[in-house]
């Protein structure tokens, strides 16, 4: 067993539970449903993890998040990516200054907007692959360069990346390592008829929710030291591995589904996530352990943009998330049925 004891005592972890409950709430002045995005989100969030959100136009994709950014008072940018965008739009740039004591000109870098807590990278994919990678490598090492200095970037920073799935014209996909950065790639969904009912009475009133700061960033960071301290037993970390070895093709133990309609599978930065969100799902819950049941529900945000399907798959209309579902089907969530399975013992001595 690898469990260690929680360092953080049962107020925290109840903090982070009524944080939760609090986040929530005042969420729930401004956005109408999107019950299970949000949860990621902040699963993401105290993860240190980045989001990549899929959804169509007038989702408020920009609304809930900028509304997030007021709970946690922390400040916010919102980058609208375009073709002409390059990378010092958003990294800064260095300008000449003059000065007035000395008389001598002298370099200044001018912040990009990249330097605050909250990014929305909209439309991430409208822009040329320089500025992308430039974003990427803020949200990887936390620090931009410019010339030959680098500038360390806020703490807390979380990158929130939005595409549109239905206009792919004069588009830059992101390439699959690129996407593999994202913690969770989120679907954001049309909404069920109550959820739009209530939508259409709010926004077309006069009324307007006031949403109250719950956490500061230095409360935020605290947090986020603790999810690392949860323990997880060595049964759960093989579920998870299992989960994620399944996904590769010409792997021992691949069910053969897999070995028909997947091109490429997920690597180990899955692993570290699923583990991650999955500790971070049961503080916001209320545990202070992780069971499979966590590391089932974060398995489709974790993996649909780590698995690719080959044109067998797309001809017959099957998704990622379709293999994913087929996965966790047949995969035994007890320890001694995971462990006695001889498609699993193959994946274990691997």
């Amino acid at each position: 067993m690898s469990d260690s004891p929680l360092q953080a005592d049962a107020a925290a972890v109840e903090r982070i539970a009524a944080a939760r409950r609090q986040i929530h709430e005042q969420l729930s002045q401004i956005i109408v449903g999107q019950t299970d995005v949000i949860e990621e989100l902040l699963i993401s969030l105290i993860s240190r993890g980045h989001c990549l959100l899929e959804g169509v136009p007038g989702l408020a994709k920009t609304l809930m998040i900028s509304s997030l950014a007021k709970t946690l008072n922390l400040s916010f940018s919102r980058i609208q990516f375009t073709p002409d965008l390059m990378p010092a739009d958003i990294t800064g740039t260095e300008i000449i200054e003059e000065n007035r004591s000395t008389g001598h000109r002298e370099f200044r870098f001018l912040e990009g907007p990249l330097f605050s807590n909250i990014i929305l990278a909209d439309e991430i994919n409208r822009t040329p692959p320089k500025t992308q990678a430039a974003l990427l490598e803020a949200m990887q090492e936390r620090q931009v360069t410019v010339g030959r200095v680098r500038h360390e970037l806020s703490d807390p920073f979380f990158v929130l990346a939005t595409q549109n799935p239905i206009e792919q014209e004069g588009t830059y996909p992101l390439p699959e390592a690129q996407q593999d950065r994202f913690m969770f790639k989120v679907f954001v969904k049309y909404p069920n008829f109550d959820d739009e009912f209530e939508i259409a009475r709010r926004t077309t009133g006069g009324a307007k929710g006031e949403i109250a700061p719950v956490l500061t960033g230095e409360e935020l960071i605290e947090l986020q030291k603790i999810v690392r301290e949860v323990p997880i037993t060595d049964h759960v970390i093989r579920f998870a591995l299992s989960l994620v070895r399944q996904t590769r093709i010409g792997g021992a133990g691949t069910p053969d589904f897999v070995q028909d309609l997947v091109s490429w599978g997920a690597g180990p930065r899955a692993v570290q996530f699923l583990i991650l969100g999955g500790k971070a799902r049961a503080l916001l819950h209320g545990r202070t352990h992780v069971s499979t049941e966590d590391i089932q529900a974060l398995a489709k945000p974790v993996l649909r943009h780590r698995i690719s399907v080959n044109f067998a798959a797309e001809s017959d209309g099957i998704s990622p998330d379709d293999i994913i579902d087929r996965i966790l089907e047949s995969t035994p969530t007890k320890e001694d049925e995971l462990t006695s399975d001889a498609r699993f013992q193959k994946i274990f001595a691997s």
